[in-house]
């Protein structure tokens, strides 16, 4: 097979994942609808109603006392840990009842319904809208999580543009050095191509 022929089948085979990278590129470049793939949802606080009194312990590294629509909370970080303390005992504060969770969550969604929509139902610790977002709620720190359609798609665009076809790490690596070396060696021939056509003339 002479080099010209050659280049021509590699850079064949290459099409597919060079317009793949490009697409990609773009949308990461300009980031159409990342604002609401990836924001931040926050807890629904409300104001503090009663002067606070704490025992500050000396293991405390930060401390933050809020309220919500079930009540008042204190989270408490020791060294990289937050603990969610019943503010009364200062004792470990279980996660409450489904019923519970759903009614803060829902609260927390409420100012965006247009994005959530209303929590429908729980499945393995996880929310779901009638929007189609998954909301995970961490209860030790009080945070929200919000993954939607739209972010689901963008992870997948992610794993195009970054070679992990397979979903097999080692596989992908591979896959993605043989890539790199043909993109290497098509840029070559493509170049020694132009040198030889300058010569030949």
């Amino acid at each position: 097979m002479t080099n010209r022929r050659f280049h021509r089948f590699v850079g064949i085979a290459m099409l597919a994942p060079l317009i793949a990278w490009t697409l990609t590129g773009a949308v990461f470049l300009l980031q159409p609808g990342y604002g609401a793939a990836y924001e931040m949802l926050a807890l629904r606080t409300y104001p503090l109603t009663a002067p606070v009194a704490l025992t500050v312990q000396s293991d405390w590294r930060e401390i933050r006392y809020l309220k919500s629509v079930l009540g008042d909370h204190l989270l408490v970080r020791r060294d990289q840990t937050w603990e969610h303390l019943d503010p009364q005992t200062l004792a470990t504060l279980a996660l409450p009842e489904k019923a519970m969770q759903m009614a803060l969550v829902a609260d927390a969604i409420s100012v965006n319904p247009l994005r959530y929509g209303e929590v429908l139902q729980v499945i393995d610790d996880k929310f779901l809208t009638s929007n189609g977002v998954e909301i995970n709620l961490d209860w030790d720190s009080l945070s929200l999580r919000q993954y939607g359609n739209d972010t689901r798609w963008i992870d997948r665009l992610y794993r195009v543009h970054y070679l992990q076809w397979t979903g097999i790490k080692l596989l992908d690596k591979i896959l993605g050095v043989f890539g790199l070396l043909l993109l290497i060696f098509i840029s070559y021939t493509g170049f020694r191509l132009i040198l030889n056509s300058r010569t030949a003339s």
